[in-house]
């Protein structure tokens, strides 16, 4: 339990580290309406549920424990909001990927980058990204696109195995 204890400080720590660019329930908000309730949860996944999301993305998780929103309207859930930090070439990058209920990949998010802001893709890139599920060539960002690319995998993943039904 220490060990779980200090790798959460520590996987709550890096994200401070970057440059904030939204916050997560604001991310949630702008994407389900004012409206909307969103909540927050850390999950803790089990090796079984880990080793399956690891073959479902072919990505291996740096960590058990994801944190994860919930927006809802009048007890309705409307989608999850998965956090995912990952490096990009050195530095820590911070994404929200949103699913909705139906599966699919509606959003992504970059919460917080420290990288040179020349390697942050465009908007309209991730926006292509979550649209269509297709991964355009991203000129001179090449690692930020592979970033965000197995990010999406994994919490398509997570998704899948823990959130999907519930």
């Amino acid at each position: 339990m220490k060990y779980i204890s200090l790798f959460f400080l520590i996987f709550l720590a890096l994200p401070l580290s970057a440059k904030l660019l939204i916050l997560p329930a604001e991310a949630m908000q702008k994407n389900y309406g004012s409206d909307a309730k969103i909540s927050e949860e850390n999950l803790l996944l089990t090796n079984a549920q880990a080793q399956k999301i690891q073959q479902e993305s072919k990505i291996k998780l740096a960590s058990n424990i994801v944190k994860v929103f919930k927006a809802t309207k009048n007890s309705t859930t409307l989608g999850y909001g998965i956090l995912i930090n990952g490096k990009v070439r050195s530095k820590n990058a911070v994404v929200l990927y949103i699913i909705s209920g139906d599966s699919a990949l509606k959003s992504i998010e970059i919460i917080a980058f420290n990288e040179p802001l020349e390697y942050l893709p465009s908007k309209k890139w991730v926006l292509q990204l979550s649209d269509t599920g297709d991964v355009p060539n991203i000129t001179g960002a090449t690692m930020s696109a592979k970033n965000l690319i197995d990010g999406s995998k994994t919490a398509l993943a997570i998704y899948n195995e823990v959130l999907k039904g519930k």
